[in-house]
């Protein structure tokens, strides 16, 4: 991480009574990574030009960034900011968050060895008349063809996850890509023709969720020149946990996660947020998120959220 001065914006947030404000604004001398960790919390920023905003509290939302500052001189602008609040959120190009003014969300899917929630997941989506967003792998949809084809029948929308769930960047050093470009277009080009193999139809916009959900600016910049969208979950509600087993350090148990999507809407609420799920996991975890799909989606129409699937989330 380079060295950034928050000495200026910290003493104008205490002096102007904006200490309830958790986001500063640091330009281009400020943070060139993509995260920064704020306690225990992850901190995702995103752009507004050469500006970068950080969370410096970890609560992470967006709607909560409340000043502007411009040519070194700091002023607020809430007119500004209330219009890139309906642009989507990118992180190294990818889009982790739509517009966040709207109270609507998507509901994400992604899968690679297990498919044990696909019937469930289908069943729940039908009756609530929802469509989902499902990212899978190559070796998903050549194991799985008839689920994939029955995903798509529904009306969902389907894209690719990588053709062999490979790592992409170094998970202590993000910028550190572990792929070549060759072998990176092979890769996502071969989970394309798995789609293609199947019979599926191949959706537009094209959006690519990476495997592991790790990726950085080089493969944004790939996918582009292949004329792909590298999309992301919006982080903060722990979903991305429901794959973890009893055994691992990390393990959040379903109703944890339940838990803390609620709470976090709760606080930050969930406008414009990429909602992951596993459609699969393994054995080992017997507690599925999934199976509390239903009970999520009635508690989030309660509150006043549409879910919808992808494309129409995001249309750009």
């Amino acid at each position: 991480m380079k060295r950034v001065n928050l000495i200026l914006p910290l003493l104008w947030i205490v002096f102007t009574g904006y200490a309830q404000s958790s986001w500063i604004r640091v330009n281009q001398v400020g943070y060139l990574e993509d995260d920064v960790k704020v306690g225990e919390t992850e901190s995702i920023p995103f752009r507004i030009g050469n500006d970068v905003y950080y969370d410096i509290t970890g609560d992470d939302s967006f709607p909560e960034i409340e000043t502007v500052m411009r040519d070194g001189l700091l002023g607020c602008n809430p007119g500004y900011l209330s219009a890139q609040a309906k642009q989507p959120k990118k992180v190294a190009g990818d889009i982790v968050r739509s517009d966040s003014s709207k109270k609507q969300l998507s509901l994400v899917f992604t899968g690679h060895e297990y498919a044990d929630g696909a019937r469930k997941i289908q069943k729940v989506l039908k009756k609530n008349n929802i469509k989902g967003t499902f990212f899978l792998t190559g070796d998903f949809y050549r194991k799985y063809p008839a689920i994939a084809r029955d995903i798509q029948k529904d009306g969902h929308y389907l894209g690719p996850h990588s053709d062999k769930h490979l790592l992409y960047a170094d998970w202590k050093n993000r910028d550190s890509t572990l792929i070549s470009r060759t072998d990176f277009e092979k890769d996502l080009n071969d989970n394309y023709q798995a789609m293609e193999e199947i019979g599926l139809k191949i959706e537009s916009p094209r959006y690519f969720m990476p495997p592991y959900e790790w990726y950085n600016q080089e493969i944004s910049n790939w996918a582009e020149a292949m004329g792909v969208q590298i999309v992301n979950f919006t982080p903060g509600t722990t979903s991305n946990a429901d794959y973890t087993t009893p055994d691992m350090k990390n393990y959040l148990s379903s109703e944890t996660i339940y838990n803390n999507i609620l709470a976090y809407e709760e606080k930050n609420g969930l406008n414009g947020f990429l909602l992951l799920i596993h459609i699969g996991t393994d054995p080992k975890r017997t507690d599925k998120l999934y199976d509390r799909l239903e009970d999520l989606i009635k508690e989030l129409k309660k509150r006043g959220y549409e879910l919808k699937e992808i494309s129409r989330l995001l249309k750009i």
